[in-house]
């Protein structure tokens, strides 16, 4: 149990962000030092070998002048400027002529090592290293004279590789350190890098909690991560006003008005007539949830392919004609006009009933939203391979902003919640037109009526 947090902490998103940058800052770092070590070594050796090889030319042209005299004099003056050499002249056979050691070389060096070792020609080197541990090299340079001798000069690296090994203690000495500040990055990195995470996973059990109106703070920082944040507080702007559109329709649904018929009833404390009227009403908002049910599985079906559809050739004026004669005797109540406008015989290849739900929700919802003196148009022609039928009113018509959300399941808009109503009239329209390869359209503006244009192909494939 005890692990469980450790645990819990290595699997996050923050623990491998400063795991990832830390590891990252750590390993430039000690690339960082190998580059720059690699590169003064390098310098150091480069110098060296251009002073070792210049002191041998100069060395060989004394000798060239006054033999090893000339060369004595020569050492002599070096080292009193101060700067030491170890020279070396050998016979032809390899015994020494004349060697020079100064008195620190001698200390570290073992030079007798030297000559043991052939000479084969010009810029031939040899690095002889330091006895036990007290570290450093002596590179010597060759170079054969005009007799035939062997000249060798040689400078120790003694200091260059005193400073050298300070740099490496120096960058021992600061390698924790550097692992502390790329810990401490990653760290400040990782948090502010999921910063918008963390808002997010806040603003959602926010959420959970009842909060709908909570939202994501917007940190302007032009990335990836404000555009998110922009893009999941629209969604969440959009989830709350469909639910509270959902809300707004469901206090209207047969199940709403159903309980609340039945606590009236048993609250009134009345006698038998008025139980038998609320169950009356219990028993007609019962056939309404039916009703209600029937359609979301018939749209569930559509939508998913899976309605089966007794696929027929119908007269789709006919259809039209008996549908419009339901409905005119409520239209002439509500002093509303229908007029149809069909060729004789329209053929189709269609579900008859289907077809006949689909023109009764359109005339329904327009006798429904039309007030009293206004028209109702139905209108069905044949354009190449599909039927096209118009349903248009001269109703309260459907706000740009609802015009996209009509389709949906129980969606009512602003204007028709006070009428009675499923909201599923539209859903069921175009889920049965898409089972039959069709599409609808829709067009309208606020307080001039709606219209709605069906295609359908004469034989869908």
């Amino acid at each position: 149990m005890s692990l469980s947090p450790l645990n819990r902490i290595r699997k996050t998103i923050g623990f491998r962000l400063t795991l990832w940058y830390s590891a990252l800052f750590i390993v430039s770092s000690l690339i960082l030092f190998v580059i720059v070590y690699f590169l003064i070594s390098s310098s150091f050796r480069q110098e060296e070998r251009y002073t070792i090889q210049s002191k041998l030319r100069e060395f060989s042209a004394q000798y060239q002048r006054g033999g090893i005299e000339a060369l004595k004099r020569e050492v002599g003056f070096e080292e009193h400027s101060g700067n030491l050499f170890f020279v070396r002249v050998a016979g032809s056979r390899g015994h020494t002529l004349f060697v020079n050691i100064p008195a620190l070389m001698g200390e570290g060096f073992d030079t007798r090592q030297i000559e043991n070792r052939a000479v084969t020609g010009n810029g031939q080197w040899i690095h002889l290293p330091a006895r036990g541990d007290k570290g450093g090299v002596l590179d010597i340079a060759s170079t054969k004279l005009t007799d035939g001798r062997i000249l060798q000069v040689g400078m120790s690296r003694g200091e260059k590789e005193e400073f050298l090994e300070r740099f490496r203690e120096t960058f021992a000495g600061i390698i924790i350190p550097v692992i502390l500040l790329g810990f401490t990055g990653g760290v400040l990195f990782a948090f502010r890098a999921l910063m918008p995470i963390r808002n997010i996973i806040k603003t959602v059990r926010s959420i959970d909690k009842g909060r709908l109106d909570a939202r994501v703070t917007v940190r302007h920082t032009g990335d990836e991560l404000e555009e998110l944040t922009i893009l999941f507080n629209g969604m969440l702007q959009r989830i709350e006003i469909l639910i509270n559109g959902m809300r707004s329709s469901l206090d209207n649904t047969p199940m709403t008005r159903l309980r609340g018929t039945a606590e009236m009833a048993l609250r009134s404390g009345q006698g038998m007539e008025v139980c038998r009227e609320a169950l009356s009403d219990c028993l007609e908002e019962s056939d309404q949830i039916l009703t209600m049910l029937n359609t979301l599985m018939d749209i569930s079906e559509a939508e998913t392919g899976v309605m089966r559809l007794r696929l027929e050739k119908i007269n789709l004026s006919l259809l039209i004609e008996d549908v419009v004669d339901l409905y005119r005797y409520v239209a002439e109540d509500r002093d509303i006009s229908i007029y149809i406008k069909r060729p004789g015989e329209l053929f189709l290849t269609a579900d008859h009933n289907r077809m006949r739900q689909v023109i009764a929700n359109l005339l329904d919802n327009a006798v429904k939203y039309t007030p009293a003196g206004g028209r109702v148009d139905v209108e069905a022609s044949r354009k190449g391979d599909h039927v096209i039928v118009r349903v248009e009113d001269t109703g309260i018509g459907i706000s740009g902003e609802e015009l996209p959300k009509i389709w949906g399941r129980l969606y009512r808009g602003e204007q028709s919640r006070s009428a009675r109503g499923l909201g599923l009239g539209l859903s069921l329209v175009k889920a049965v037109v898409h089972a039959h390869k069709g599409y609808v359209e829709v067009y309208s503006e606020p307080d001039r009526g709606s219209g709605f244009i069906i295609y359908l192909p004469i034989k869908p494939a």
